[in-house]
């Protein structure tokens, strides 16, 4: 192992240093002639030993590995990966150097050709040509060696997650049975022989680091390490709260900055203090590599247990409780303070313990108890931390003291806390050490890096805040220098918290899964990503409960997400635009419907639903589309139409088939406009995009109020003119600009006809304006005497002739 791992770092440091242009074969006259003094790297040769060191890997991952061993394949595998990428890159621009001088030399002229080339050209073409054969062989072999080491990265991680899985369900005896307890009183000749020998190795250690000559130099790395972790740590944080007060700008800031800086202190102190007592006893020569190693794990552990305690003063901060930047009453962070630095403590010291037996090579039983006893004490204290706080909480309660608001995510947070904590210790009691061990791990491993984010967000946002502040000197600079707006400012000020803490979600999703005790590793979830956006995995047809779950979970992070996004932007990011309410709530709406859709394909996709055998499906939804679902379809393309292109918007004022009213959503199939009555009417939204429709707000927000009056002929017109501008002068809605204005309309005779036209500031406002008008009009007529005029009617009445009769006598001549 130690030999192959020599070979591939002797490799890298052969690539790293040495010139990036690579050279043919040594043998090959035909290659171009660089400086003598430039050392070359053969591809030739190199990739054949890559080759080699690539099949030795696979040889020892097929073999009996344990994880560390796996862990460290897994590493050299991404190393080789990277050189053969590094060595085909750096081939590539010869093959376009030869790409070119072939262009330059053109084809080979036909056999009937009456142009004849001279034997130099032809050689040279055919030089130029093998070489061109040889490279891209090379280049082939070095991505072959490429994504074989990817895919043996990817095989290693399954085999590790395989064993963990097979780990995980060993039932290896109660912990209240004599057979978990069995290694601490019974003989073991084999681990005690090893433990002895490793034992007398650091002794032999210690020995070395207080020989003469080296004794004062150990002295004062110890006293070095005693002085930083307690002077060094306490000024250092003095120094650190001192520039937050005096030197950053009020507000929130203050109190993220010194949250982090307690939280890094305390962090820097514990490495450098394990560092310089590791160089106290580790700096000679001779020291063994199983005690290097182990010392070196000891030194990588310092940092998760310097994070364990910084995040843990930092968030309960009881020197300072003003300061304090999560909502926890005093009391509260009292009772917790003795906690981060307890978990730490036992994090090292079981720790410890796993990397002193994975030194000795100590038995399984023997790893199986301390392995117990890290979950069962972990676990404890996770259960400890859970009933002391609602303990002190319902303390509180009684006597009658105001708790502090609580928000779901801190009660769902304690909850989980609680539930793991009796899982574990439930494992344990049923005989599943090893479930038990990896819950409790991951529970301190969630705390560091959810308490990580919660510090981090918090001073990236106020971060970004206060930079972008008017009210502080580098918020006004940026406006000088610049010179935009305060709004463009806030506008950046939120985009760039958004951004930070986008990046910080993704580092916590990945450090989530390639946790110590996690079973994929970054770069298996970026190949996985890749795969799947080049369109592998949709091959097949396979649909599993395993892939159900993860599809379920996908979907479910993928609309709060989107629901996230959502709100965010329609909250904090839209409103400090210049888009009117209309534009922000179509572009919410249309990320919203893209966003539903991707969603709804990913998590198909993740299922492992097979989009080339559902022709069958396809062909059914046309049928129904084409007869049920036409009307529903139309409206959905209406409504994308309606979005993008915007004849009508969220807030506008129109009229379609008799109904006016203000739009209040457009939603996927229909849009919502409410009545002057606040009732609401759903209109399909093809409607909207076939039939005439009135906007009366989309040109101009301003609306006019116009009145037809009749008045008799004897008036004086004049003076009507005159009332008629000072009833709407004296109207407060009626703009001044355009001014009212009275237009004789027509003159007929029944009267002559004015219209009286004013502006108002919304077509909202045109109904209730001409109400008041109308009664302050007619008030003022009548109070002038001067009426309006009366409609004429013509009645028209057939009479029947009258008939008399005379005497006979006159009838006669």
């Amino acid at each position: 192992m130690f030999k192959l791992r020599a070979i591939l770092a002797l490799l890298l440091l052969t690539l790293v240093t040495l010139t990036p242009t690579l050279s043919l074969a040594a043998d090959d006259p035909a290659a171009p002639s660089q400086d003598e003094a430039t050392p070359k790297v053969n591809a030739a040769v190199e990739l054949p030993k890559m080759q080699k060191i690539l099949d030795k890997i696979k040889g020892q991952v097929s073999g009996d590995t344990n994880d560390n061993q796996l862990s460290q394949l897994n590493e050299m595998a991404l190393e080789l990966s990277g050189n053969a990428d590094t060595l085909g890159q750096a081939l590539i621009p010869q093959r376009q150097q030869l790409d070119t001088q072939l262009a330059v030399l053109g084809p080979a002229p036909a056999a009937d050709s009456p142009t004849k080339e001279t034997p130099e050209v032809t050689r040279k073409r055919s030089q130029l040509e093998n070489q061109k054969s040889k490279l891209d062989d090379q280049i082939k072999q070095a991505e072959s060696l490429k994504n074989g080491g990817l895919l043996l990265s990817s095989q290693i991680a399954n085999l590790r997650r395989d064993q963990l899985k097979s780990q995980l369900a060993l039932n290896s005896g109660s912990i209240l049975g004599p057979r978990f307890w069995a290694p601490l009183f019974s003989t073991q000749d084999l681990d005690g022989e090893k433990i002895s020998d490793f034992i007398a190795e650091l002794k032999d250690t210690a020995a070395l680091s207080w020989e003469p000559g080296w004794r004062f130099g150990t002295v004062g790395w110890i006293l070095a390490a005693m002085l930083v972790m307690t002077l060094g740590r306490r000024y250092s944080e003095e120094f650190l709260a001192w520039v937050s007060i005096h030197k950053l700008p009020e507000g929130r800031l203050r109190r993220s900055f010194l949250a982090a800086a307690i939280a890094l202190t305390t962090l820097a102190a514990v490495v450098i203090t394990f560092n310089f007592t590791a160089l106290a006893f580790t700096r000679r020569d001779e020291v063994s590599s199983d005690v290097q190693d182990f010392v070196d794990r000891l030194v990588q552990l310092s940092v998760f247990c310097g994070l364990i305690a910084g995040l843990g003063r930092a968030f309960l901060s009881t020197r300072r409780p003003s300061w304090r930047l999560p909502h926890i009453s005093n009391a509260v962070a009292q009772a917790l303070k003795p906690f981060p630095p307890i978990t730490a403590a036992l994090v090292f010291i079981f720790q410890t313990a796993e990397a002193f037996n994975n030194s000795v090579g100590t038995s399984l039983n023997t790893t199986i108890v301390a392995n117990g006893l890290t979950a069962l004490l972990i676990g404890s204290t996770a259960l400890s931390i859970s009933v002391r706080t609602q303990r002190v909480r319902r303390r509180l309660a009684q006597e009658g003291e105001t708790l502090e608001e609580r928000s779901t995510l801190a009660g769902l947070i304690q909850i989980a806390l609680t539930l793991t904590a009796l899982a574990i210790l439930i494992a344990l009691l049923i005989g599943y050490v090893m479930l038990a061990r990896f819950l409790a791990y991951e529970v301190v491993w969630c705390g560091i890096l959810f308490g990580s984010f919660f510090f981090l967000s918090h001073l990236i946002n106020d971060g970004c805040e206060s930079l972008f502040s008017t009210q502080n000197s580098t918020g006004k600079r940026l406006q000088n220098t610049l010179n935009i707006d305060e709004r463009h400012l806030q506008q950046a000020a939120t985009l760039l918290a958004a951004v930070g803490k986008t990046l910080l979600i993704m580092i916590v999703a990945l450090a989530l899964f390639n946790g110590s005790f996690a079973s994929s590793t970054p770069i298996e979830l970026l190949q996985k990503a890749i795969e799947f956006w080049g369109g592998k995995g949709l091959e097949s047809l396979n649909i599993v409960p395993a892939h159900m779950v993860s599809a379920l979970v996908c979907m479910v992070v993928g609309i709060y997400i989107l629901r996230s996004v959502r709100r965010w932007l329609d909250t904090e990011f839209l409103p400090k635009t210049t888009m009117d309410i209309g534009m922000r709530t179509s572009l919410v709406t249309l990320m919203s419907n893209i966003g539903y859709v991707l969603i709804i394909l990913l998590t198909l996709s993740i299922m492992g639903l097979q989009w080339n055998k559902l022709a069958w499906i396809v062909s059914a939804l046309s049928v129904g589309i084409g007869f049920g679902l036409q009307e529903i379809v139309k409206n959905f393309i209406s409504g994308l139409i309606l979005l993008t292109e915007r004849p009508v918007k969220v807030g506008d004022l129109i009229t379609i088939s008799g109904i006016e009213g203000d739009i209040r959503r457009i939603n996927v199939r229909a849009t919502e406009i409410q009545m002057s009555d606040k009732s609401t009417v759903i209109v399909p939204n093809s409607q909207l995009i076939s039939q005439n429709v009135r906007n009366a707000t989309m040109g101009n927000a301003q609306g006019v109020v116009t009145i037809l009056l009749t008045f008799p002929l004897d008036i004086d017109p004049v003076r009507v003119r005159e009332l008629l501008l000072e009833v709407y002068n004296e109207n407060e809605r009626i703009l001044e600009l355009p001014e009212p204005s009275v237009s004789f309309k027509d003159l007929s005779p029944q009267g002559i006809v004015l219209s009286v036209t004013g502006n108002v500031a919304s077509q909202r406002q045109i109904s209730g304006a001409k109400s008041d008008l109308l009664f302050d009009i007619l008030t003022r007529l009548r109070k002038e005497g001067i009426t309006l005029s009366t409609p004429q009617t013509m009645v028209i009445e057939r009479r029947q002739p009258v008939v008399t009769t005379k005497p006979d006598d006159e009838l006669l001549p």
